[in-house]
């Protein structure tokens, strides 16, 4: 077997990182709820980028329709819990990072597991879990990368003082406690991230929306393409290694979209325009729902 090496393994890093900033990698925590689309992607980046220290958590399951897109999912995969292979692979590839694993009680633990974190990346996609999870970063002073349910690759960066996304894209459940969130409220904050998602971006043109009025409505599960979510997984894991080094730059709370079919990137539109486009979204929806 091939003698592992952290040094060599991270010999070509250099150029973009110091020496002093990769032993910064290689001591952080990162905390990744989510280890199969784009926090499966991120978590993968993040380990080969260095980063030693790890706390995952999943309660699913790899399956065969995960193939198509989660990184960690193979078939000898299928059928395993996703943090626990998740973990597996990553050991393949640094034996020496310490990864704590977590299933459901991960939503329990964030009182010792986010102050314990240099950042959070955001990899499920449960508006309770997710509520909680950002009120409580925010209470220990800690950032939230997340993305967009977006066809095109997406981030943000979510720092402790921002807005939560709850009460920018007015999710139904601001002043609710996150255990008494409904489903109701669930297809609504996922409506109110669509909404926000079509009117800042053209992600309308690249998709069926005939399909994508049956995920808005609840109806189906979220579409997923390889691409796109490993694209989106590697922008969060790069807005992850920029905070962990106190680097300048990047995105905020709104975060943008990369369009890879037109070759730019779309950002938050001015208040007039998105107002315009808002309510010309908020009557297409509803067409397309009804």
């Amino acid at each position: 077997m091939t003698e592992f090496r952290y040094d060599e393994m991270t010999t070509r890093n250099r150029g973009f990182v110091t020496e002093a900033e990769q032993a910064r990698l290689r001591a952080a925590r990162v905390l990744i709820p989510g280890v199969g689309g784009m926090g499966g992607a991120a978590f993968m980046a993040l380990v080969r980028a260095g980063v030693g220290r790890f706390a995952i958590a999943d309660i699913d399951t790899f399956e065969v329709s995960n193939l198509n897109r989660q990184l960690f999912a193979t078939l000898d995969t299928v059928g395993q819990d996703k943090a626990a292979a998740a973990r597996a692979g990553a050991l393949r590839i640094n034996p020496e990072a310490e990864i704590e694993l977590l299933g459901a009680e991960w939503t329990d633990a964030l009182e010792r597991l986010v102050p314990a974190s240099d950042v959070i990346v955001n990899g499920m996609d449960d508006a309770a879990a997710g509520v909680h999870l950002y009120r409580r970063a925010a209470a220990h002073g800690r950032t939230v990368i997340d993305a967009y349910a977006s066809p095109l690759p997406s981030v943000t960066v979510v720092r402790p003082e921002a807005p939560r996304p709850e009460a920018r894209l007015g999710y139904p459940t601001v002043g609710v406690d996150w255990t008494a969130v409904t489903p109701e409220m669930r297809t609504e904050c996922l409506q109110r991230e669509i909404e926000y998602v079509l009117t800042h971006s053209s992600s309308h043109a690249h998709v069926d929306l005939d399909i994508a009025a049956e995920v808005a409505a609840g109806k189906r599960s979220r579409f997923s393409f390889a691409t796109m979510v490993t694209m989106a997984g590697t922008m969060m894991a790069e807005e992850a290694i920029r905070v962990i080094l106190g680097r300048s730059g990047g995105t905020d709370h709104r975060g943008y979209f990369f369009n890879p079919h037109r070759m730019r990137v779309e950002g938050p539109k001015p208040t007039p325009i998105a107002a315009m486009r808002g309510f010309a979204v908020r009557r297409f929806m509803q067409k397309m729902m009804a």
